[in-house]
């Protein structure tokens, strides 16, 4: 991927560089037209120069990450970039902006995001935290314990021996007397005499 930023410029900066851009300029009058950008050790803050003229720039986080794409048949898309942040270029009397994250968003409808959109980090006492912390930490403790108890293996009932008796006569299942077929009376060489 290639590395992208934005560039925002004042209206009357904005017209000069559309102009240079769509001129033919010849190396000899580069001079006059050429423009350029440096910063100061801290990397945030610089000069935007145009010709002679010098602005004051300010390297800025965007409140969200912005894709940038390009297309060469104007049908297929290809992205070419995450672009994270913003180089602020200012007019001489105008005041920088305050931190390294912007507040606003690229167009009209994300302007103040940070405040609309994005949640505070809640300021929070640091002895309260440690006590939550604390009484987490002892709840996880104790139900890890309460499951590894209740995940020890009981043991198995032993099984109580069943006396299988016959009764010739009676339902095994209900325990009661069955009626006699004819069956029963014509089969004699069944019947196991003690």
């Amino acid at each position: 991927m290639e590395e992208q930023f934005i560039l925002r410029v004042p209206p009357s900066i904005a017209e000069h560089i559309e102009k240079l851009l769509n001129e033919d300029t010849s190396p000899s009058t580069s001079e006059a037209n050429s423009l350029d950008l440096s910063f100061s050790d801290d990397g945030r803050n610089g000069s935007f120069m145009m010709g002679d003229k010098h602005f004051p720039a300010s390297l800025v986080d965007l409140p969200c990450v912005v894709e940038s794409y390009k297309t060469y048949d104007d049908q297929t898309l290809i992205k070419t970039a995450d672009v994270g942040q913003m180089i602020l270029v200012r007019e001489e009397g105008d005041s920088a902006p305050e931190g390294m994250e912007y507040r606003h968003g690229l167009t009209p409808p994300m302007r103040d995001v940070r405040r609309r959109r994005f949640r505070r980090e809640p300021d929070l006492n640091p002895e309260l935290v440690q006590r939550v912390e604390k009484d987490l930490v002892a709840a996880r403790t104790s139900t890890e314990t309460s499951a590894r108890v209740q995940n020890t293996p009981k043991p198995a009932p032993t099984p109580t021996p069943k006396v299988n008796t016959f009764v010739p006569g009676v339902n095994p299942t209900t325990g009661e007397d069955r009626e006699r077929s004819d069956s029963d009376d014509s089969d004699e060489s069944m019947d196991i005499e003690n």
